[in-house]
């Protein structure tokens, strides 16, 4: 494998988790995460004292999960200490990747600790977003759509920046497959889509609404993100 610690980067309800089950498939240690949630039949993938340190450091900013920062947000000296013993943790247990879509806007402390972190990412269409947080938890449509562009145009930022690979939730199984098994040869995994057992097509439960319209700077940030992704 070409990396030592891996982040899964995308918005909530957009395939991270999906990804980090593929690449506990290929062979990446995931450490204790959960493995059945309500909205996620298989789980989630998060470790919960990531997502809780996530928490934590948005909280000192005065932001939350659905109330994002502007901008990613600097760590307190306490919390980078926590962040090294969960770190600690997956000591001597070789290549390790994590997922918690909130890291999109924690990464300076990732990165302070981890400074050869490597990621990937991926890309979900706005509208089949905000349809599964409707579905999850009742959030307005209008108010998922804002979300999704808060994170991605966090993740385009990024992504640009570092170039990051990305793959796209909701091509169909077959090309999905193919595009995560291009990503994750490019990072040394012996990947092949047969043996990719975690995706199954009906852990997607939301389909992209054509009829629902997106304001035009979601629609460009949309575009914009499709063309880091080899067609």
């Amino acid at each position: 494998m070409n990396f030592d610690v891996l982040c899964v980067l995308g918005m909530h309800r957009s395939g991270t988790s999906c990804l980090t089950g593929l690449l506990e498939d290929a062979g990446v240690f995931l450490g204790e995460v959960s493995k059945s949630n309500p909205h996620n039949r298989k789980g989630n993938q998060e470790n919960l004292r990531i997502m809780a340190l996530n928490d934590a450091v948005l909280a000192d900013a005065g932001a939350a999960w659905d109330r994002p920062p502007e901008q990613p947000v600097p760590w307190a000296p306490q919390r980078l200490t926590d962040l090294r013993q969960v770190v600690a943790g997956y000591r001597g247990q070789g290549p390790w990747a994590f997922k918690d879509p909130r890291t999109l806007f924690t990464l300076p402390g990732w990165l302070e600790v981890l400074p050869g972190l490597q990621f990937l990412g991926t890309l979900r269409h706005p509208t089949a977003v905000a349809r599964s947080l409707w579905r999850r938890g009742g959030l307005p449509l209008e108010a998922g759509i804002a979300l999704w562009q808060r994170y991605n145009l966090a993740l385009l930022d990024f992504a640009a920046a570092h170039h990051v690979p990305l793959v796209d939730f909701d091509l169909p199984p077959g090309p999905y497959l193919n595009r995560v098994a291009q990503v994750f040869r490019t990072l040394g995994l012996e990947a092949q889509p047969q043996d990719m057992a975690f995706f199954t097509p009906d852990l997607r439960t939301a389909e992209i609404d054509h009829d629902l319209p997106l304001p035009p700077e979601t629609a460009r940030l949309y575009r914009a993100l499709k063309t880091l992704i080899p067609s």
